[in-house]
């Protein structure tokens, strides 16, 4: 017998925390008959009767009583638009490769420069080897 009214007292416990949490967490239009804070105080001075009465007359009844909720938000599987990894999306792959070959066309450029300056360098100076402050920083 003990037992039960452990049972019964943990069931009690765990509606009037659920109450709690949804009185809490409802929006202001959705609760009728009494301010938040009074539904607050009832539930916690009457947790049995208190959780009851919210669940019947505290809240708002959801427009969509008795229906099933919609899986993934409500739009069919077709429609819905679906995550894409940045390494599984084509475009943002092909953006990667654009600038990568950018990158690489520009370093491919200034080497080019550097090259041609050098030899210029070593055209004007007739035989002259280069000196330190003409080297380029890469």
């Amino acid at each position: 017998m003990a037992r039960l009214y452990v049972l019964l007292f943990l069931a009690q416990i765990v509606l009037a925390v659920c109450a709690l949490i949804s009185c809490l967490s409802a929006e202001e239009g959705q609760i009728r008959a009494l301010p938040r804070i009074a539904w607050v105080l009832i539930i916690l001075f009457f947790p049995l009767v208190g959780s009851i009465a919210w669940f019947v007359a505290g809240r708002e009844p959801s427009s969509g009583a008795g229906k099933s909720w919609p899986r993934g938000g409500g739009l069919p599987e077709r429609q819905r638009p679906r995550p894409v990894a940045p390494d599984d999306d084509p475009e943002f792959l092909r953006s990667v490769q654009d600038r990568a070959k950018q990158q690489d066309q520009e370093l491919f450029r200034r080497w080019e420069e550097d090259l041609r300056r050098r030899e210029d360098d070593l055209r004007r100076h007739d035989g002259e080897p280069p000196r330190e402050g003409d080297r380029p920083e890469v």
